[in-house]
């Protein structure tokens, strides 16, 4: 059985930003407390059924909690939320688990408290340094909040530390932009994620830029400070290996790259469990209810139901969609092409899906090569440097 990761949402916020279009709430952590207890019924229940079915405990090798705002979970929920994941799956002593952190929402104390829990990798929601950026993007944080999250994280023990950061912000100039890269490296994480901003429906921040109210920066602009950030974050040792990611090298020489993420972007399973979750199992898309006090009437209910849903489903599933295989090649193309330095292997390809890539796509990717998006590197497709500016047209070719 292939090794599994695990998401974990957490939904709620102090406040919802107005570029955000996750599935996240302000004003309900009064359902903090039955909400951890519906992601260990959840958690219980899929690796009770996984191992049902396999005959032994579902094997884990990443564990990541994301939201929202998971670090406005109390630490016994954490802790608690932990050991049950340790007595349902099989997880990997060297299991890299993941907290996804707002600064301002940290202590030293706490911090500790996860360190010692078990958690190994934090991802800090930094965006930017300028005080004037984060009130335009109606950040909680200031730039000192960030300095004592990195500091305290260093002192619980954390040494595998990431910092996101978006760019393209309404007003942003090169120079700001310059500076924000300055200043991620002078907190020495291991690991960058730099995200352009995206303008998402339903939020805030579309209905300001349909009445013509933010001034973002041009496509231009926005490319320069992409590659700014390649050559500045070189230059400090950084090595990109996915389009909007950098890492250190590790002791083994290869960045550290988030495992978990890397599920992702190889196409690999992964359980969706929270409110809102996204999963990939058993050869389905699986989205769970978005509301969180239906999410925890459904698995409080769970129990009570004549009729026990089957994997990849969970009591709390709004959807689960089958995968055919011409699907599932064209999403391993669009996230594997993703991967910078790795691409997409044509005998991994041809291994997955008896297919060779010349036999799938060989029009496409020759259409691609020649514009000078795509390269073949010794049997590795991947993209050009041109490619990388350009990865969303690149993508949609395989859809």
């Amino acid at each position: 059985m292939p090794p599994t990761s695990l998401y974990l949402h957490i939904p709620f916020c102090r406040h919802r930003c107005g570029y955000c279009d996750f599935n996240t709430y302000a004003g309900l952590d009064d359902l903090m407390p039955a909400y951890t207890e519906a992601l260990i019924a959840e958690a219980r229940w899929l690796a009770a059924a996984a191992t049902e079915q396999a005959g032994q405990p579902l094997p884990v090798h990443t564990i990541f909690l994301g939201g929202g705002t998971p670090s406005l979970l109390p630490l016994d929920a954490m802790q608690r939320l932990l050991a049950a994941l340790h007595e349902a799956y099989a997880i990997a002593a060297d299991a890299e688990i993941s907290l996804e952190a707002n600064p301002g929402t940290l202590s030293l104390e706490y911090l500790a408290g996860l360190r010692a829990a078990g958690f190994n990798r934090l991802s800090l929601g930094v965006q930017s340094a300028s005080p004037h950026e984060l009130l335009v993007l109606e950040r909680q944080h200031d730039f000192t909040d960030v300095i004592n999250s990195v500091m305290w994280a260093r002192q619980a023990g954390f040494d595998n530390l990431n910092l996101d950061w978006i760019f393209g912000l309404p007003g942003q100039s090169l120079a700001s932009w310059q500076r924000n890269l300055e200043l991620a490296v002078d907190l020495a994480p291991e690991h960058l994620s730099l995200y352009a901003l995206s303008i998402e429906h339903g939020t805030p921040f579309k209905e300001l830029d349909t009445r013509g109210l933010l001034a973002l920066p041009d496509g231009d602009l926005a490319a320069e400070m992409y590659e700014l950030a390649d050559v500045k974050l070189a230059e400090a040792g950084f090595v990109q290996y996915e389009i909007s990611n950098w890492a250190k090298p590790g002791p083994d020489g290869q960045p550290l790259a988030c495992r978990h993420n890397l599920q992702y972007w190889r196409n690999l399973p992964y359980a969706g469990l929270g409110a809102g979750a996204h999963g990939f199992m058993a050869g389905h898309r699986t989205a769970n209810v978005l509301a969180p006090a239906a999410y925890i009437k459904r698995m409080r209910e769970a129990t009570q139901a004549a009729k026990q849903p089957t994997l990849p489903r969970t009591p709390a599933t709004a959807s689960a969609e089958l995968v055919d295989v011409q699907r599932e090649m064209g999403e391993t193309m669009m996230m594997g092409l993703r991967l910078v330095r790795e691409g997409v292997s044509q005998d991994g390809f041809a291994q997955r899906f008896g297919n060779t890539l010349e036999q799938a796509y060989g029009r496409t990717i020759t259409t691609l090569q020649r514009r000078g998006l795509l390269e073949d590197a010794s049997g590795v497709l991947r993209l050009t440097q041109q490619g990388r500016l350009l990865g969303n047209q690149v993508f949609m070719e395989f859809v």
